[in-house]
């Protein structure tokens, strides 16, 4: 069984090596850290004690920008991507924030109808947005 929870500075550890085994290019720890001291926010999803996915968000009213989800590779494509995102938007919905906004890589077409299943839509392109190799971004949004 799954569950979520918040998630505070004592699962940074755990989550940044989801991070580091998922993203082609992981944002740094202190990065991570430094997320949590400027107000940014997480949940985790977690398999009995075990962190298996988390997701970070900047919530600024009345908007919210998903900043990095990420669920370990061998559980992917078994619903905690969905499980997390919907508790955030439910979250974003309970403080009544009206719009949530989200970069991903244009070559992540997983990451894109993933998105699009929930509502998101296509709004612009950022160009060469991705540090690693100068790839484009695609940015969605969701009303809600």
């Amino acid at each position: 069984m799954y569950k979520v929870s918040l998630m505070g500075v004592d699962h940074l550890e755990e989550a940044y090596k989801i991070e580091c085994e998922v993203n082609p290019s992981p944002w740094k720890y202190e990065t991570f850290l430094s997320s949590f001291e400027v107000g940014h926010k997480g949940l985790i999803c977690k398999h009995n004690s075990e962190i298996i996915g988390f997701i970070i968000f900047s919530p600024i009213n009345p908007e919210a920008h998903i900043l990095s989800i990420s669920v370990i590779k061998k559980i992917q494509s078994k619903g905690v991507g969905t499980l997390l995102l919907r508790s955030m938007l439910d979250q974003c919905k309970a403080m009544n924030y009206k719009k949530i906004f989200l970069e991903v890589r244009t070559s992540n077409l997983q990451a894109i109808n993933f998105y699009q299943k929930f509502g998101f839509i296509k709004d612009a392109i950022r160009d060469n947005y991705y540090t690693d190799n100068s790839e484009d971004a695609l940015l969605m949004s969701l009303s809600i």
